[in-house]
Order: structure tokens, then C-alpha cells, then sequence
């Protein structure tokens, strides 16, 4: 079994999915927690005759999470967190060989113990979560209204009492299916079981008990069909859930190197082309886009399936409703602090700091043109494209989905990605 340093470098040159989730960090099918010691010994250490010290796997892996921080701006934001930080002696040497730019590196000591991860029964626990959630759906068959089915009860309390009543429990029910099954599976079965909940909850939200026994015998006149209308109380709908796509917010300036013209191009087709390009072409202009962005998906056998996820992209934020801004998960800096006005989070005096802090930011501008000295102060991901060189488009915007993809992963779990 490899140790934990090893199996982290290459999930990352691989671009694999890792997982925090508690106290443990998973790697597929195995996990180990997230203070375990790696074999990397942190620089200062280990001379003199002082013991050696080594990098546990989260401050590790929170580096790999904020490498795009200048590293002041790293070591703030590990310290509001209280995890370690990999100090910077040691910072060039540990990226090259977590990126595969090295194959090995002097600070790695391979006479240190190494603690084996634990194996996770993926498939038992996929088994399990189809059964469970196999049982919930045939005990709501079992237990729809049917008054005619309780009638022996009606010597304490009217039919239909007791038929509301147990209405009442199967909502709660309902309503309790998707939160009892988030807490058991995990993210790579998230997929399965979340469809399957969807579903049956658009299923259950759309049934109605419009007759029974009781009301069909009462309905032989107008005097019957008065009295059922007394004596049932009005429906009330049952609300739709909530949309998982999430949106992505994009400069409304013409200047912006990404405008609703050309966005598409280059986060899903993941190619530069200008906005004056697409007007020659006779474009128009979109309220908003629905990008179908393609990505392999690896499934709980261990095989890749490639899938495609929606996401929304819009320039005019402030027609959000309140409940979407909880589905923002980018946006893309221009430079002027007044493109965020009116936005949630804002602070007093007009700072945009807070909003980084709940929605990842990128900033896309030319290699050779100087940063914009507010993107330099604020937590941005700059991503810089080549004026000539297109075959260079494709890794900057990798980069974006993969940035975005492990911010998802720790901060909007319940989104769709």
C-alpha cells in the first residue's frame, strides 16, 4: 500500500477527485484522517539533533486547495482556519513533486512509519443505499390514504380525521427522505441517490387524494357535492424543490474579456474568441447562457463515464432572487470595486472581500497587460490568455473548472456539478 504523500501526488497529476469529509480526507476507495503525518519533513527540522517534524496531510492539501494565493495571503487564510502552514522554504519543493514536475525530493524520508488507509466498501454501501432507499419508496406505496383501509378507527374519530392526520405523517416523511440519506453516502454515490430522491419527490409532490369512499357515496347531488365542499379542506400544493444548477456571474462591461456573447466559447468549448469576433458573425447578445459542460466521471466500480452538467451564466445579478444567490459559485472580476454593488455581502464601505469569501473569483486578462491593482489586494484566481497563441486557451480554462470544481467540492456539495 502506498503511503499517503504518494497516493496525494497522484490524484492531483491525475486531476483526480478528493475528498474532505469530517475528520478523514478520501482517496477513492480508501481515507485517512486528515491530521495523519505524510513522510515530508518540514524544513528547520530533523538537524542538530532535533527531532524531525512532518507535514500532516490536511496542511498539505490546503496548500494544493490555495495554491493560487500569493503566500502571505495562503498563510492568513490557513491561520483563520487553524491548520499548519507548509513554510515557504519548503513550498517550491513540495508543489513540483505533488505536480509531477519532480519525481522525488530530499525532504521526502522514506524511513518514516507509514499509517495505512482505511478501505472503503464502496460498493456494499451503494448496495445498501439502493435498498434503503428501495424500502422508503414501497412504504409510502404502502402507506398512501386510503380512508376505506382505516374505517375500523372511526369509533373514536371521524374518517376523514384520521385520514388527515396520517396525510400529515406521510409529508413529514417526505419531506425527511433526502436529509436521512445525505448523512450516508458519500459524494461519489451523491449522484445515484440524489436523482432517485428528485424524482420520487417530484413524484409524491404531484399525487392528490381527490376521492374517496366517502365523498364518491356523498356526491348524488348538488346537496352532497355542497356538503363535500364544507367538509374537505382545500389542497394546498406542495412546493417544487429547488434548482441545483449553479451560476456562474460574469462582468457586464464591454471591455471584459468575457461577455455573454462569447462565454460559451470559452467555458464550454474552452477556446478564446473576442466579442468583436462573434458580432462579425452576427451573434446576438443572450440574457442569459446555459453552458453544457462535459467531464469524465468516475463511478463507484471504478470506471469513467463521461457526463454533462449544465450551468448558468448571467450578467445582470441584481435579478436574482434571494434564494439563487446561494447557488452562485463564480464570478468574474473586472477590477472596479463598483461592479458589486447591490450585492449580498457587501461591506459599509463598499469592500467586496466578504463576497470572496462565500463565491469563487477569477479575474481573465492578456498575459503581457498589467493586473488591475484591486484584483492584486482581493482574493482572485487570475487566469491570462495569449493574444496569438490559441493553442494555449485550452489549459487556462481547465484550470478555471478545476479550481472551481474543488471549491464546489468543499463549500457547494448540494449543487449539481
Amino acid at each position: 500500500m502506498a503511503d499517503v504523500l504518494s497516493v496525494l501526488r497522484q490524484y492531483n497529476i491525475q486531476k483526480k477527485e478528493i475528498v474532505a469529509k469530517g475528520d478523514e480526507v478520501i482517496f477513492g476507495e480508501f481515507s485517512w484522517p486528515k491530521n495523519v503525518k505524510t513522510n515530508y519533513i518540514i524544513w528547520g527540522t530533523g538537524k542538530e539533533g532535533q527531532p524531525k517534524e512532518y507535514y500532516t496531510l490536511d496542511s498539505i492539501l490546503f496548500l494544493l486547495n490555495n495554491v493560487h494565493l500569493p503566500h502571505p495571503s495562503y498563510v492568513r487564510r490557513a491561520a483563520t482556519e487553524n491548520i499548519p502552514v507548509v513554510r515557504r522554504p519548503d513550498r517550491k519543493g513540495l508543489l513540483s513533486y505533488l505536480n509531477g514536475e519532480s519525481s522525488t525530493s530530499t525532504s521526502i524520508d522514506r524511513s518514516a512509519p507509514i499509517e495505512i488507509g482505511l478501505q472503503r466498501p464502496t460498493q456494499e454501501r451503494v448496495r445498501l443505499d439502493k435498498e434503503r432507499l428501495a424500502a422508503r419508496l414501497e412504504g409510502h406505496k404502502e402507506g398512501i390514504v386510503q380512508t376505506d383501509q382505516i374505517r375500523s378507527l372511526s369509533e373514536a374519530m371521524s374518517v376523514e380525521k384520521i385520514a388527515a392526520i396520517k396525510a400529515k405523517i406521510m409529508a413529514k416523511k417526505r419531506s425527511t427522505i433526502k436529509t436521512d440519506l445525505d448523512d450516508d453516502i458519500t459524494l461519489k454515490q451523491r449522484s445515484f441517490v440524489d436523482a432517485e430522491v428528485d424524482v420520487t419527490r417530484d413524484i409524491v409532490s404531484r399525487e392528490r387524494v381527490w376521492r374517496t369512499r366517502t365523498t364518491i357515496l356523498q356526491s348524488t347531488g348538488k346537496e352532497g357535492a355542497s356538503a363535500r365542499k364544507a367538509q374537505t379542506p382545500a389542497l394546498q400544493p406542495v412546493p417544487r424543490p429547488g434548482s441545483r444548477t449553479p451560476i456562474i456571474i460574469i462582468p457586464a462591461g464591454t471591455t471584459s474579456l468575457i461577455t455573454m456573447l462569447n462565454a460559451k466559447d470559452l467555458l464550454q468549448d474552452l477556446k478564446f474568441v473576442t466579442s468583436e469576433e462573434k458580432k462579425k458573425q452576427g451573434i446576438q447578445r443572450d440574457n442569459e447562457v446555459l453552458l453544457q459542460r462535459r467531464k469524465d466521471q468516475i463511478q463507484p466500480g471504478g470506471t469513467t463515464l463521461s457526463v454533462t452538467v449544465p450551468y448558468r451564466v448571467i450578467d445582470q445579478p441584481l435579478k436574482l432572487a434571494p434564494q439563487d444567490w446561494d447557488r452562485v459559485v463564480a464570478v468574474f472580476v473586472q477590477g472596479p470595486a463598483w461592479q458589486f454593488k447591490g450585492w449580498p455581502w457587501l461591506l459599509p464601505d463598499g469592500s467586496p472581500v466578504d463576497i470572496f469569501a462565500k463565491i469563487r473569483a477569477f479575474h481573465l486578462k492578456y498575459d503581457e497587460a498589467k493586473t488591475d491593482p484591486n484584483v492584486q489586494k482581493w482574493d482572485v484566481t487570475v487566469l491570462e490568455l495569449s493574444h496569438h497563441r490559441r493553442h494555449l486557451d485550452r489549459p487556462v480554462f481547465l484550470r478555471f473548472w478545476e479550481t472551481l470544481d474543488r471549491y464546489m467540492v468543499k463549500h457547494k456539495s448540494h449543487l449539481r456539478f
